[in-house]
Order: C-alpha cells, then sequence, then structure tokens
C-alpha cells in the first residue's frame, strides 16, 4: 500500500483529497495543526500527523518521528496554506516561507517522496490577457496582482531551485463545491435576495469543482509526471451571471435586486473593510487582494496539458456543480 501525505487536510480542498486517497486505497495521512478542526476528517482509515510548519525545530522532530515508526511517504500533496491575513506579508511568511522550510526539512531528513504536489492557484500569473482575452497559458510571463498570487508563485520558484525535487504545480481557478466559504457568501447574499457584480465591461470567469481538483492530483500520481505545472478549470468560460442564475435556480428563484458596483466604489470599500478588520485583530473577506481579483476580466486558463498528459478530463461543468453544493449546504444547514 503506498503512503500519502495531504497537508491542510482539514481546509476545503483538503477533505476532499483525502476522501479520494481511501478511495483509491492509499494509506492515507491527514496533516493538521493541532487545532485544526477534524470535522470534515471522518472517514474511517484516516491517519493523523500533526505538522507545525511554524517551528523549524518542532517540525522536523515530528517528521523524524514519523519516519522511524512508518518510515517516508510514497507521496505528498501540500495544500497547506491561507488565502486570507491580517497582515499581508503573511502570506510570504506562510505560503512560501513555510513551504520552503517543508522542503527542505524533507530533503534533510532523506524524506523526498516520489512527486511533490503543491497545489498553487492560477493568481500566480495575475490580470493577464485583459484586451485579446486569451487564456492564461504556460508560457506567459506570471505577473502575480495579490500578495497571495505573489506568495505561491515564491513557493513555486523556491522549489524549481531545489536540485532533484520531484515537484508538481497545480493551478486552479476558482475552486468551488460542499464545504466552500467564499462562494457561499455569493449564495448567502443571493438567497437574501441581493446580487452583487463587478463593474460593467466584460469579464470571462472559470470555474472548477472541487472533486475535479482531487481528479488531478491523483493523474498526476498515475501518470508518473515531474517538474510539470497544469492549469485546472472544467474547461468552459462564463459570463459573470452564470453563477448566480445558476444559484438563484437552486434556490427556487428568489427576487433579487442585481447591483453592479464601479471599480473605483469597490477599490474604496476594500480598503476600508481591510483596515476596520485590521484595528479588530481579525480577517475580512473584503480586502485589497479580493479587490484585484474582482477587477480581474480574463480568468481563461489552458488546460489541454493537463488533459492531454494527465488524462484530465473535468466531470463537473457549472450545471452539474452548482446543484450538488447547493444541496449540500441545505442538508447541512448553512441555507
Amino acid at each position: 500500500m503506498k503512503s500519502i501525505l495531504i497537508t491542510g487536510a482539514s481546509g476545503f480542498v483538503g477533505s476532499f483529497l483525502i476522501e479520494e486517497a481511501l478511495r483509491q486505497g492509499f494509506e492515507t495521512w491527514a496533516g493538521v495543526r493541532a487545532t485544526s478542526s477534524r470535522r470534515y476528517l471522518q472517514e474511517p482509515g484516516t491517519r493523523f500527523l500533526e505538522l507545525d510548519f511554524g517551528h523549524a525545530d518542532v517540525l522536523r522532530s515530528q517528521l523524524e518521528a514519523h519516519r522511524r515508526e512508518h518510515g517516508a511517504f510514497d507521496y505528498i500533496v501540500h495544500c497547506a496554506g491561507v488565502t486570507k491575513c491580517i497582515d499581508p506579508a503573511e502570506f510570504d511568511r506562510v505560503n512560501h516561507g513555510q513551504t520552503a522550510l517543508f522542503a527542505d526539512t524533507l530533503r534533510a531528513l532523506d524524506m523526498v517522496p516520489h512527486r511533490f504536489i503543491f497545489v498553487s492557484t492560477l493568481s500566480v500569473f495575475g490580470a493577464i490577457h485583459e484586451q485579446d482575452f486569451l487564456p492564461i497559458c504556460e508560457t506567459d510571463t506570471p505577473q502575480p496582482n495579490t500578495a497571495y498570487g505573489r506568495s505561491k508563485l515564491a513557493a513555486e520558484r523556491y522549489l524549481q531551485g531545489l536540485e532533484g525535487f520531484p515537484w508538481v504545480f497545480l493551478r486552479p481557478t476558482g475552486v468551488y463545491g460542499p464545504r466552500e466559504r467564499d462562494y457561499f457568501l455569493m449564495v448567502q447574499s443571493i438567497a437574501k435576495h441581493v446580487d452583487v457584480a463587478a463593474g460593467w465591461s466584460r469579464q470571462d470567469l472559470t470555474f472548477v469543482y472541487v472533486k475535479d481538483v482531487a481528479q488531478a492530483v491523483f493523474r498526476v500520481i498515475e501518470r508518473d509526471v515531474v517538474h510539470r505545472a497544469y492549469f485546472l478549470s472544467d474547461g468552459r468560460v462564463y459570463s459573470s451571471r452564470t453563477f448566480s442564475d445558476l444559484v438563484r435556480r437552486e434556490l427556487g428563484n428568489p427576487a433579487v435586486v442585481r447591483i453592479k458596483f464601479p471599480l473605483w466604489m469597490l477599490k474604496a470599500v476594500s480598503i476600508v473593510a481591510e483596515a476596520w478588520a485590521k484595528r479588530r485583530h481579525a480577517t475580512s473577506t473584503l480586502n485589497r487582494d479580493k479587490y484585484n481579483i474582482m477587477k480581474q476580466r480574463n480568468w481563461q486558463c489552458d488546460i489541454a496539458p493537463a488533459q492531454q498528459e494527465l488524462g484530465y478530463a473535468p466531470a463537473y461543468d457549472l450545471a452539474r456543480g452548482v446543484p450538488e453544493t447547493i444541496a449540500w449546504y441545505k442538508a447541512n444547514g448553512w441555507l
């Protein structure tokens, strides 16, 4: 039985990866913090490994102890990271610095796996092809315009610089599905009869269902690729209304007021919301990073390499994924 470690296992994407790893018969280790919720990690057979990426000596001792008792991992999927921070510098400290520490510790302990799959993001490329609306592809030059995107790109480049390190990067576009909270805020708003959009100009959106991200991870393992990076989406392009219209249908077509805010207004509100949250030592869903994401007009990406090299075949478009997501929200009392 091959072993796999999935870090950030208590998170949205990580918890689905745990379920898929168990389904495929891996000896499955959930990498979690001591304080992490295990609410969505109840599947029989799940093993837990507490990892402290914030302290080098603790992390080393935790991995050393695991190696003595169980050996090294065959595969590692690194999902751990942050998407919202009080201090923007925290993105680099966690997403870049702690990824680097993890890789260095694995090398020092002779625990480098057969594959180290790093869950990155389409945001490492930023707002490009905003005039021609061509899909972002691997030959484009990354120009991240968010602290989150910059931190993920820095982590990618660090891993690329490690001689012989078996990295593979997955760069999903907006990931949605059961248990996800950011898109849920949009769903909640529509349920309360308000649908908000950013700006009036054309915006091409892309999405990927969480189970298709899990599919891609295990395709990487199955195909035994290395030193490659792949974009992930469902292969379709949507207008800004498509997601909200599908959500509205699943909610029973409630009456909604559709509001389009000018970008200058969203920027001002985002700055104020972030400053107010910082004073309260809390994170804000609306912040400068989020503003840059909402402002971006082109989210198309080229998934042909993933399809051709991995056999990646998205099973969920929005028409299938949104109903399953809304049904979960309802069944679990979120709506």
